[in-house]
């Protein structure tokens, strides 16, 4: 949205009003969007560019590799309201493949990543400290560089260059996140630097501190977790809890009133994103199944996960 010449976005305060809550939801589930037969995909991804900036729970990503459109969101609730909003807006009949899980990757050590970009006439090296942060702190940047090594116009850029783009790991290619990342150290020359040279040699810098970090065994690759309240009938309550066991979940002490008992736990997303449909059948309807995300955990099946996505760092 444009504002008196301003450029603003959902939840963003105008004048004195208090900054908008950040929302509550975070897509955990990635869906191709399938296009109408001759639809140009660049072209809709600009269309649905508007509703992610609408709707900053919505993520509408560009997969490069696979050359497609797909969209993070929380489920299939989601979908059939998505569906409709663009039919509506932009007369796109689309549909949506089978949902996947939105993974991402940290650190758990520090490592410092160097990028360093010299064609003809062109200079810029970038020196990170890369650490890793708090569980959902997200990413954090800041500058430890002189004035006396580096302009603070350049360390700026640099700064802006880290916070615009979403960096991929290199376990699965999934975006980072919990980390605080610091330029240490950043060198331009007199004569054939430019902003663009900051950019490669930033981008540079975070690729080769994550493969340094690599080498060391200290990637990790997370995956949402959700919090549930399962309640059961009692004679059912043994089954409940092998289910989350098998689901590598953790649960309270069972309570409840004799006739219906409740569990309170956590369990990844990727292993609980059906079980609803198991509990009405087991339960032959009596059973009810609530979710809400709990944010991400280093994930129960890193292997395996790694493996079957068979990601390479290398290509990219």
């Amino acid at each position: 949205f444009v504002i008196g010449g301003l450029i603003c976005v959902a939840g963003q305060a105008i004048g004195e009003a208090a900054e908008g809550e950040l929302p509550l939801l975070e897509p955990v589930l990635t869906y191709q969007i399938r296009l109408p037969e001759g639809c140009d995909a660049h072209v809709a991804l600009l269309k649905l560019r508007q509703l992610e900036e609408e709707e900053p729970e919505l993520h509408i990503v560009w997969n490069e590799t696979l050359g497609e459109i797909q969209a993070q969101v929380m489920g299939q609730v989601q979908i059939e309201i998505l569906k409709k909003l663009i039919a509506d807006r932009f007369g796109m009949e689309v549909e949506f493949g089978a949902g996947s899980i939105v993974y991402k990757e940290t650190i758990a050590e520090p490592v410092e990543g160097v990028g360093h970009f010299e064609p003809l006439r062109h200079y810029a090296e970038v020196h990170l400290w890369m650490e890793p942060g708090e569980r959902g702190s997200g990413l954090q940047f800041e500058t430890n560089c002189s004035e006396d090594m580096l302009d603070r116009n350049w360390q700026r850029l640099i700064l802006t260059h880290l916070e615009e783009k979403r960096f991929r790991g290199i376990l699965t290619g999934s975006e980072i996140t919990d980390m605080k990342i610091t330029l240490l150290v950043g060198r331009a020359h007199l004569k054939h630097t430019e902003g663009g040279d900051f950019r490669q040699a930033t981008y540079r810098a975070i690729r080769q501190g994550l493969m340094e970090a690599k080498k060391k065994g200290d990637c990790r690759l997370l995956e949402p977790w959700y919090g549930f309240r399962l309640e059961v009938p009692q004679d059912m309550v043994g089954h409940a809890m092998a289910d989350i066991q098998r689901m590598s979940g953790t649960f309270d002490t069972p309570t409840g009133d004799g006739e219906y008992m409740v569990l309170n736990g956590t369990a990844p997303v990727s292993e609980m994103r059906d079980y609803a449909m198991d509990v009405n059948a087991y339960t032959h309807g009596r059973g009810h199944l609530s979710c809400v995300f709990a944010g991400y955990q280093p994930c129960h099946n890193a292997d395996e996960v790694i493996e079957n996505m068979a990601y390479d760092p290398e290509s990219d």
